[in-house]
């Protein structure tokens, strides 16, 4: 994985390198190693903070986490994207396992006095071979539907990605939640007044005032 290294009021040591690249590829190993990485490393005061954002082709891994040393942040960041992955590769075998089932064929069965009869395939194939047969098979398929559909359980990931850890002016936080990816972002301005920039389907930024 190619990683980039951001300091912001924090110098990029080889220790953290070292943590960073040992964290990354125990994550290789599960979703492979064909994918960039971004790694912000942010110090306030007393308040250490790291960012991790992997993407891959069809995967976007992000987390950030906050203590009072730069390594403890690290680490817990490294290990929250570590269980998004397993998460990933899990549903991911899952859905191989299952495949595509609840589909049987039939067919519709046309005699001479117009009445119609659905049989199975085989028997289809069966009555067209028998001799004297009056019925003409048509081939369909009939899906089938279990009786109680799985309601699926609620999947939430805390994030701290979408909040801004300082206050910034509302252009910072514009330019911070395109920087992010992020469709909802929340900051406070430098009076304390906390603020929701939202990006709208039609891509516009709509700001809202909490009151």
């Amino acid at each position: 994985m190619n990683v980039d290294y951001t300091g912001r009021q924090t110098a990029i040591t080889k220790k953290l390198k070292t943590q960073t690249e040992a964290g990354l590829e125990r994550i290789a190993r599960i979703i492979g190693i064909a994918g960039s990485v971004h790694v912000i490393l942010t110090t306030e005061k007393y308040r250490h903070t790291a960012e991790l954002t992997i993407q891959t082709r069809n995967l976007k891994l992000v987390a950030a986490c906050e203590a009072t040393e730069m390594e403890m942040a690290l680490r817990d960041a490294l290990a929250t994207v570590e269980k998004q992955a397993i998460r990933h590769k899990k549903k991911k075998t899952t859905i191989k396992r299952n495949g595509k089932g609840g589909v049987r064929q039939v067919a519709v069965a046309t005699a001479e006095d117009g009445s119609v009869a659905v049989v199975t395939r085989q028997a289809a194939k069966a009555a067209a071979t028998t001799n004297g047969s009056t019925r003409k098979a048509v081939p369909m398929l009939v899906h089938s539907f279990p009786s109680h559909s799985p309601l699926a359980e609620p999947h939430l990931v805390r994030s701290k990605d979408g909040v801004a850890l300082r206050p910034m002016t509302l252009e910072e936080a514009v330019k911070e939640a395109a920087f992010r990816d992020r469709e909802v972002f929340v900051f406070r301005d430098h009076a304390g007044q906390a603020m929701v920039l939202h990006r709208k389907r039609d891509g516009k930024m709509e700001l809202i005032e909490v009151p």
